[in-house]
């Protein structure tokens, strides 16, 4: 039976919701508010990390970010947003002012880094967390002068999902981390890959060196070693369900969407990413019908990006057709992001996991 016989069938129940009919818009204002942790980790702290006890470079992060957050207890500015224009410009930092957490996805780096956040002893106004998405949409809502002014107030800066893809982000982010740090911002990010190999793969990164080693100077990096978390000693992620279960289902669930998943990928190349967070607003799962593999390198990093908010924000994903580790070719995954596309298949196959409760038994 067609996806669309299935739901005139189930049309006596009330329509589920569709991301495809979605095109919200947001203002840079709820850029700036929202640059807070997601809901996944608003509740995370330091002590509710579970290291693996057989790496022992997760107990060490947990010591060395709880005690570089007691070191950022010190005042430096009049308010968020408000640099001191007439005060003495501050001394430049004698080493590296950020921290860097590098480690394979699922180590817990997101959670460390929002535990970070949520240690800083500082009023939220004076800290921001974003992802670097997040952070470059900023730059393109605000302007680079605005985005400066609004961030060198700040205590400290979270960047997580550090990935250089191109030239012109690589010089956007060197110029505006050099100016929050001569500023007194701290920094702190996460990435699969050491700050001087950013980019390596996706661009000539060669051409670009100094910006590249000018970004490497604002951190020290700090290593992460581990499996990943979201499949330790768990059961494999459920298989894909029949269009007929999909569909039911999303009917069955309220504030559920329902969405041809071809149709989907054509919907994502005319929205922002940086509105990917509000396409999602308000939804209890999302349900997919006919997932195919992605067809081209530009719709898979859209992709990624959607799956990292539904990551953020919890939202379960029931799907029918091939299972997520099938989405991405063999060249893509062997590719310059191959790390982005394992972390997008890691975060589906957990949502998966999560919708299992919602399939009726």
């Amino acid at each position: 039976m067609s996806t669309r016989a299935l739901t005139e069938a189930a049309s006596q129940e009330a329509a589920p919701l569709s991301l495809c009919s979605r095109e919200p818009h947001v203002p840079a204002d709820r850029l700036v508010a929202e640059m807070v942790p997601p809901p996944r980790f608003d509740s995370v702290r330091f002590d509710t990390y579970l290291p693996d006890p057989n790496q022992p470079s997760q107990t060490d992060a947990v010591k060395t970010l709880s005690t570089f957050a007691e070191g950022l207890g010190g005042a430096h500015a009049t308010g968020a947003g408000k640099r001191r224009w007439f005060a003495k410009k501050p001394a430049a930092p004698s080493g590296p002012r950020g921290v860097y957490l590098d480690g394979g996805y699922g180590v817990g780096k997101t959670h460390l880094l929002a535990s970070l956040w949520h240690a800083t002893p500082a009023e939220p106004a004076l800290k921001a967390f974003g992802t670097f998405v997040e952070l470059t949409n900023l730059v393109g809502a605000l302007g680079f002068q605005q985005t400066v002014q609004t961030l060198s107030g700040h205590r400290l800066l979270c960047i997580d999902e550090f990935e250089l893809d191109d030239p012109g982000d690589t010089v956007l982010v060197s110029s505006l981390l050099g100016k929050l740090v001569e500023s007194g911002v701290a920094l702190a990010a996460t990435s699969n890959t050491l700050p001087g190999k950013l980019g390596e793969g996706r661009f000539a990164a060669a051409d670009f060196l100094r910006e590249i080693q000018g970004l490497s100077a604002h951190f020290r990096p700090l290593r992460i070693d581990g499996e990943d978390y979201r499949h330790r000693g768990l059961p494999e992620a459920p298989s894909p369900y029949s269009d007929q279960v999909v569909t039911q289902t999303a009917y069955a669930t309220p504030g559920a969407s329902l969405d041809d998943f071809p149709h989907l990928l054509e919907h994502l190349a005319r929205v922002h990413p940086s509105r990917y967070g509000a396409l999602t607003d308000d939804l209890s799962a999302v349900c997919l019908t006919d997932v195919q593999p992605v067809p081209d390198q530009s719709t898979a990093l859209r992709l990624v990006v959607l799956a990292d908010r539904l990551y953020d924000r919890e939202i379960p994903v029931l799907a029918s057709g091939l299972p997520f580790d099938k989405l991405f070719s063999d060249e893509m995954l062997n590719g310059g992001y191959r790390k982005k596309y394992f972390r997008a298949i890691s975060r589906l196959t957990a949502l998966a996991r999560d919708a299992k409760g919602l399939v009726a038994q």
